[in-house]
């Protein structure tokens, strides 16, 4: 039986308009001035372990600004990103920040563990960076066991994860990862960032008790910020993170991200360099694996310069050596975009959540359109 046009908008709550078989796919998924936020920023996407498509964001009551009322909100999708369910609210902190979403998939229970960030909404993230708040950048964590349809409460482990001379501090934002091989397998490892006095820095946070306790690797830096890591197949980790050059330090903005390795589960790290092929307009980016042959990496990519380029013309780009070489890429969004999100489905489509002028979209595209040469 046919229903109904209102009855089958109500089931399907969000739907992609002109789908063509085989072909890319796209659709606003977080609209600025719907679903009474003002704005939203800081995609991040990850695939449960049934499936799921979890679409998590900032949702900014006020204005576009960092720091204010800001909730942690949701969207998931059953069906690989073809529809999804209505917004719903992991964090609301009151009249303060919740944000920095960065989940990962505990593979061994299927549980999704995710960090995040709090801090007061009248304190500026200016003041924050520079230690002068009335309060300060804290951590927390909650998790789900169905695939993100319910969620713990929110708690603080801000004093094992967050050394005490740092201000600012970030998980991701983005996702963590689960490293799948060798010594330290199973082991949950998160991205993070924070500045203190004179630079900025990246680290990872691990857990080998599915996030029961956490512990701090050593700090990457100077001059490096938001971050992503991703498990190559010679069993080494790769940080790959936004290039915050300041004048005063030895490593100013070179145009190009920063990537560090480590050979021990992202306990310690080597110094931070230059990617030469990877471009940086100064903006968190994406990195995943796709499978046991492909790294894929997103961020707006402008052509690449020592002066802060705009962010615009999000790409995708391919790696099949462990990012030594990007030799694919597609362009996903010619226009202004920003902070961005992948995710396989199951499908064996490329997903990316990403920022799209004020909105946030999701794309759902071939991996085909991304396994050609430049």
């Amino acid at each position: 039986m046919k229903l109904p046009i209102f009855l089958t908008i109500a089931i399907t709550a969000f739907v992609f308009t002109g789908c063509v078989k085989n072909e890319s796919q796209e659709a606003i998924l977080f609209t600025s001035g719907e679903e009474g936020y003002s704005n939203y920023r800081i995609p991040s996407i990850i695939t449960a372990q049934d499936g799921t498509l979890l679409a998590f964001c900032e949702a900014r009551k006020i204005n576009r600004s960092d720091s204010g009322d800001i909730d942690l909100v949701l969207k998931r999708s059953e069906d690989n990103g073809k529809t999804w369910s209505p917004l719903t609210v992991v964090w609301d902190a009151g009249d303060d920040t919740a944000g920095n979403p960065c989940p990962v998939v505990d593979e061994r229970t299927g549980r999704i563990v995710m960090l995040m960030c709090w801090n007061l909404g009248s304190d500026h993230g200016r003041d924050l960076h520079a230690g002068t708040g009335k309060d300060t950048r804290r951590v927390y964590q909650t998790h789900s066991d169905d695939h993100g349809q319910t969620w713990a409460q929110p708690r603080e482990i801000t004093s094992a994860v967050k050394d005490p001379s740092w201000w600012w501090y970030a998980t991701g934002p983005g996702v963590g990862i689960q490293i799948k091989n060798g010594p330290h397998k199973n082991r949950l490892v998160i991205p993070s960032n924070y500045t203190t006095q004179g630079h900025y820095g990246a680290h990872t946070l691990y857990s080998d008790d599915g996030g029961e306790s956490w512990s701090i690797s050593d700090w990457i830096q100077p001059t490096v910020n938001e971050s992503q890591v991703v498990e190559l197949s010679d069993g080494r980790l790769m940080m790959n993170m936004r290039t915050q050059g300041v004048k005063e330090t030895k490593r100013p903005y070179s145009g190009y991200r920063s990537i560090a390795f480590s050979d021990d589960g992202g306990q310690t790290w080597s110094d931070p360099v230059a990617d030469d092929e990877l471009g940086d307009p100064v903006c968190q980016a994406s990195l995943i694996r796709y499978d046991d042959k492909h790294l894929l990496f997103s961020n707006p990519s402008p052509p690449i310069s020592l002066e802060r380029g705009p962010r615009e013309r999000m790409t995708i780009r391919l790696s099949r050596d462990n990012g030594q070489n990007w030799p694919a890429e597609y362009v996903v969004y010619e226009g202004p975009s920003a902070y961005s999100s992948l995710t396989k489905t199951t499908d064996n489509r490329v997903g990316i959540l990403y920022e799209k002028n004020k909105d946030i979209a999701f794309a759902r595209i071939p991996f085909s359109h991304l396994a050609q040469p430049k």
